[in-house]
């Protein structure tokens, strides 16, 4: 794949859609000066060169669930049909196939307030081709805001969404099937939304603007690295110093590199996702970067060969 390059206006688009990926264009085109019809271009060239999309993600937190990465080790040659089977599955969101396809990693999530008491690798796949299985519930994720910082503090206040968490709201069968629905395309209009969900138009505007306000539903961008140039993309799982663990994961989730760090439990407290330009990058990255931190005192680093599901979406193989 050929690298897309962009240019300051992508940048710019990409940074708004990070700060409020159901903006109209209208409004993105107002607060960046260039016409709507610019926007709606750039967007669709974007999208279509499978460098982004919008997808709706739900808190799973706010509605009782807790996430959990889990690690597969596999027999040779068996990575890629275990990694499909868990891709197909509604409760995955990320999988990964790691060094040279004998390690698979996902994230998924499991329900502690439906069903406290059932086990969550009693719900994973069983084949006498996973040689171990490890799985670590996600205790806090730091993330950096404003990652492109492509805006400035007025334009990036004028598309920011506020949101109130402590407003209580409820999440029925119809919010399923909007969110379902939003999960493939953030961007769906509301006419798509109402025939997946029975509600009218005006309904369903009316729903997910609350669901958004109570931080239950937000809207992500789903980046293709890959289309970036990014070509060595890692999992890195580290023991850190428990007095340090906060101000480790902080310090990472300021890093270029990082695209998200998370507090976990298990020997491994702290893991996280890193892309760079390429091997020497990344090579770079861990020897100056995150080995200059303070706390860290074992480093666990797997190359990942092969994203099979990302935020939530199959991937072709």
């Amino acid at each position: 794949m050929k690298p897309v390059t962009l240019d300051p206006v992508d940048r710019q688009l990409i940074h708004a859609l990070d700060l409020d990926g159901r903006a109209p264009f209208t409004r993105i085109a107002d607060v960046l000066g260039v016409s709507e019809n610019t926007i709606g271009r750039r967007y669709r060239r974007l999208r279509q060169a499978g460098v982004l999309r919008v997808v709706g993600a739900v808190a799973s937190a706010r509605l009782g669930y807790a996430l959990w990465t889990v690690r597969f080790a596999c027999a040779p040659a068996s990575g890629v049909p275990i990694a499909t089977e868990l891709a197909k599955r509604p409760d995955t969101f990320w999988v990964h196939l790691l060094s040279g396809g004998t390690e698979i990693a996902c994230t998924t999530q499991s329900s502690i307030v439906e069903e406290p008491d059932v086990l969550l690798l009693d719900k994973l796949p069983r084949s006498s081709r996973i040689t171990s299985v490890s799985a670590h519930q996600m205790l806090h994720g730091f993330t950096r805001l404003g990652r492109w910082s492509a805006l400035s503090d007025e334009q990036i206040a004028a598309l920011q969404v506020p949101v109130d968490p402590a407003e209580e709201v409820t999440f029925d069968d119809a919010d399923r099937q909007l969110v379902q629905v939003l999960a493939d395309d953030g961007r769906a209009s509301y006419g798509e939304l109402a025939a997946a969900s029975g509600l009218s138009e005006s309904t369903v505007k009316r729903r997910i603007e609350t669901l958004r306000r109570a931080g239950v539903l937000s809207y992500q961008l789903d980046i293709s690295l890959r289309a970036l140039g990014f070509q060595a993309e890692a999992r890195l799982w580290m023991i850190v110093r428990p007095s340090a663990v906060a101000s480790v994961a902080s310090a990472l989730a300021e890093h270029e590199e990082v695209q998200f760090a998370a507090v976990t439990t298990g020997p491994a407290n702290l893991v996280a996702a890193i892309a760079c330009r390429n091997a020497t990058h990344l090579y770079e990255y861990l020897t100056e970067r995150v080995g200059s931190l303070d706390g860290i005192q074992q480093m666990e680093t797997a190359p990942v060969v092969r994203t099979v599901k990302r935020s939530g979406s199959l991937l072709p193989l």
